[in-house]
């Protein structure tokens, strides 16, 4: 089976949606199955250092790139037109047997569905939460004019949505699409563990040895809630801490954040450490203690699931939604988007960090076992057979299916 992933791009500032279609391609390839994916060479601001236009080896998986066209309009480059990409897939489409389109609301995506109508050839669609009550609200006249125009039309002939939470099937079921869903978490390959860790992170930020460190890592992005984390944060003032925030973002929202940390008074207590990957990333999340994400809207969350896969407990809010099962493990503190339960939860976990550890210690071996990239695999495999078989009643019936990464299968 051949299977196309199209999504407008794989930087990783884009963040954890970008990244995990990486880890879904290259676990279907382990599988037996032949994926790739087509995409531009966005990098947000800028533009990936990549050959254009040809098959190459990328992260471990085939990745064919196509330029995005840059004008100095925000709105026009974040679209990520590409003519050349679209040139390419009306002519090869036929060569794939599936494609799963990766993001809604973008140039790659859009022409790929409508490509894929013409050409009848099958596809389902990883929406990234822009399906979400929040999502639908941030431009929320645009988004509808192009839902209603274009984008509704290409979600009603899908063959299913991929879903990666309840929370985004129950927001998406909202809409009266007529597809289909199914709910396929994301999957994460574990790092190794780092046995010094927390001294090697203290060494790099410079502080005490027993100081504790709570850790934001995300896009930065108003999406993200920092305007509840960092006044919540202010209100710390009896405790301890140092604030490390990994990740970059717009350079006006960056400065929005700086007057965040002066006006809540904890700029003295903070530390940037731009966008991370590799063992410096892998340092911070197995060092510090306690990593917090109060995001208005998450239709999964890959950041907190890579925390707690290294066994660090996590401060969360409902809008994340990885929510339950954090909440039903006791794997960290779940609070409301409220500055005041923000600051009583950060509070319970510096009061009790034994405690907070062992949520941690529990959190990993949960992770380890249920969020796997080869189970992801099995189940999207399961999935592309029915959808490529017309007589399945996946096809059908316009059930939703939900794979609890337990290797069970639920309709609803």
């Amino acid at each position: 089976m051949k299977v196309l992933h199209v999504i407008p791009s794989i930087a990783p500032v884009r963040g954890g949606p970008s990244l995990a279609v990486i880890g879904m391609v290259k676990a279907l390839r382990d599988n037996g199955i032949e994926a790739e994916i087509a995409t531009t060479n966005d990098d947000g601001l800028n533009l990936l250092d990549v050959p254009l236009g040809q098959r190459i080896e990328y992260q471990q998986v085939p990745v064919w790139f196509f330029p995005r066209f840059s004008p100095n309009l925000h709105a026009l480059r974040e679209f990520a037109f590409s003519w050349q990409l679209t040139t390419w897939l009306w002519q090869v489409i036929h060569q794939y047997d599936v494609l799963h389109i990766d993001a809604i609301f973008s140039y790659p995506s859009t022409a790929a569905m409508a490509i894929a109508r013409h050409k009848q050839l099958p596809y389902i669609v990883r929406p990234l939460g822009q399906l979400c009550w929040w999502s639908l609200q941030q431009s929320a006249f645009k988004k509808q004019i192009y839902l209603q125009l274009i984008e509704k039309a290409n979600l009603n002939h899908a063959q299913a949505l991929h879903l990666t939470s309840e929370q985004e099937q129950q927001e998406v079921s909202r809409l009266s699409l007529d597809t289909p869903s199914f709910i396929l978490p994301h999957g994460l390959f574990i790092p190794p563990t780092i046995p010094d860790a927390r001294q090697r992170l203290r060494q790099y930020l410079n502080v005490p040895a027993d100081e504790p460190i709570i850790l934001f890592l995300s896009r930065l992005h108003p999406k993200k809630g920092l305007d509840y984390l960092i006044p919540a944060l202010g209100k710390l003032t009896n405790y301890r801490f140092t604030f490390v925030i990994a990740g970059s973002g717009s350079p006006e929202y960056e400065s929005e954040v700086e007057s965040f940390l002066v006006s809540h008074g904890i700029r003295d207590r903070t530390q940037f450490t731009g966008f991370v990957t590799g063992e410096v990333k892998d340092i911070l999340m197995q060092g510090a203690d306690l990593f917090a994400l109060t995001s208005y809207s998450e239709n999964f969350g890959v950041a907190v699931l890579e925390a707690l896969a290294v066994g660090l407990p996590v401060v969360i809010t409902p809008g994340v939604a990885l929510t339950d099962f954090v909440k039903e493990q006791r794997l960290g503190y779940v609070a409301d988007l409220d500055v005041a339960a923000i600051a009583f939860f950060l509070k319970q976990a510096l009061e009790h960090l034994q405690e907070t550890k062992s949520m941690g210690d529990r959190a990993r071996q949960l992770v380890s076992e249920r969020y796997t990239w080869d189970k992801v695999a099995s189940n999207l495999i399961d999935i592309y057979t029915k959808i490529t078989n017309k007589n399945q009643s996946f096809m059908c019936n316009k059930k939703n299916l939900i794979y609890d990464n337990r290797d069970n299968i639920k309709t609803t």
